[in-house]
């Protein structure tokens, strides 16, 4: 029998009864954006979607190809949730903390002050309730998320004057990121959310008091040690802020099973990677700020515990107001108390032993 007379003539419900189907189904190509909330300058966190559409594509033998745009090319930095939801893009990476407007859970997906740190965020991602909890909210969006990078936890930032007491925060204007506002306003400071690419000129203009971004790499590549000499740790609103790849539902249903899976396989090696950057450039940036004559300072204990106490109150507030912050927010903190328990016993003194030694 004549293979091609009998597709001609039979038509696909003939060749599958004659039993002659082609043997493999070739996978139409497809193509996505990616919308960034993060300026092309910073290759840590910007460049973690990079890493994913590369991955994407390799995994996919070229047939499903992302294209990465940065805040503002496509969508506003602030803006990309809206556009994933109303599906005027495919995706987007962001910090979830940005849009606690919209709803407070937000935050949880990605930090909130005094929160868990980057390993323990995973693990109550992938092997806690994370992961399930933060998707069924994200669900009333028209989203799926997926965990894409974490920052490892952060700096508190730079200050034109010196934090000597709590007295010193009050009516100081800061640029921080996403929820850490709330706590700030609560222990008397003034929060302004500015985009990662404008911080320096409200910094250098005295628009601004003090700003916080991520870390030693990402703000000497931003030189707001130029412009202000104080530079404090911890950053205790972000102790392992993670980024998300934000996904329209409508699109990754679209998907073959085998595009799902490169999605969510790609997204945990550009997870993995954005830490790992951080964690190997951070050390020598800061020995490179510091010999420049950065002054690194603790934040006070007073201005430490005011912000905690204030967080706390702050979370028992929401529980009263938001359903969603109040299921989500009641797996998350358990998870915190057991998790530092064990984290007390073994990270925190084995770390806290070898930093004292000289090596």
């Amino acid at each position: 029998m004549d293979r091609r007379s009998v597709i001609k003539n039979a038509g696909i419900a003939g060749v599958l009864a004659a039993g002659v189907a082609p043997a493999v189904h070739a996978q139409a190509a497809v193509r996505w954006r990616l919308s960034s909330s993060f300026p092309k300058a910073l290759d840590t966190i910007y460049g973690a979607a990079e890493v994913f559409a590369k991955t994407v594509k390799e995994l996919s033998g070229g047939k499903f190809e992302v294209s990465v745009h940065a805040g503002g090319e496509i969508t506003p930095p602030f803006g990309v949730v809206d556009a994933v939801q109303q599906g005027s893009v495919e995706c987007a990476h962001t910090a979830p903390y940005y849009f606690f407007g919209k709803s407070e859970a937000f935050a949880l997906g990605c930090a909130i002050p005094f929160g868990l740190n980057s390993r323990q965020m995973t693990a109550w991602m992938y092997e806690g309730n994370g992961l399930k909890l933060m998707r069924e909210f994200y669900a009333k969006y028209s989203m799926i998320n997926f965990p894409m990078g974490n920052t490892g936890a952060q700096m508190g930032g730079w200050y034109r004057k010196e934090i000597k007491s709590l007295k010193d925060v009050k009516g100081m204007k800061m640029r921080i990121g996403g929820f850490g506002g709330k706590v700030l306003e609560r222990i008397g400071g003034v929060p302004q959310n500015i985009p990662g690419g404008e911080i320096y000129s409200a910094l250098e203009k005295g628009t601004i008091d003090a700003a916080e971004w991520v870390g030693p790499y990402d703000d000497l590549k931003l030189g707001f040690n130029k412009v202000a000499p104080f530079y404090y740790y911890p950053g205790w609103w972000e102790g392992g802020p993670q980024l998300d790849l934000y996904v329209n539902q409508k699109a990754y249903d679209a998907l073959s099973a085998e595009n799902k899976a490169i999605v969510a396989a790609a997204s945990s090696v550009a997870h993995i990677e954005m830490q790992a950057k951080y964690d190997a450039k951070n050390p020598t940036a800061l020995k490179q700020l510091v010999g420049a004559g950065t002054k690194l300072r603790p934040f006070p204990n007073d201005v430490m515990a005011a912000a905690f106490k204030e967080a706390m109150a702050l979370y028992e507030e929401l529980n009263a107001k938001n359903e969603d912050w109040k299921k989500i927010y009641a797996d998350y903190s358990k998870f915190r108390a057991d998790s530092n328990l064990w984290f007390r016993f073994t990270e925190a003194r084995f770390d806290s032993f070898m930093q004292a030694q000289k090596l």
